[in-house]
């Protein structure tokens, strides 16, 4: 596995949730209304992300889940 599907691998379920809907283009708000969830934990979400990936870019960490075909944005 490379060690971007490594990095994939570490995200939780619900990680996986927020990245792809991040790479949909929804702001936080919106992350926190699809998945009914607070803000506040969208954010806690994302910043582990962030932290599993090696990345604190937005655009950088969905571009990434995309290239690599582990989310879909259909």
């Amino acid at each position: 596995m490379s060690n971007e599907g490594t990095q994939f691998a570490k995200l939780t379920p619900r990680e996986k949730e927020v990245l792809q809907l991040i790479a949909k283009g929804l702001a936080n708000d919106e992350i926190a209304k699809t998945l009914f969830i607070s803000r506040h934990t969208v954010k806690n979400h994302i910043t582990s992300i962030y932290r599993k990936m090696g990345s604190r870019n937005r655009t950088k960490v969905a571009l990434w889940a995309i290239r690599y075909g582990l989310i879909s944005i259909d």
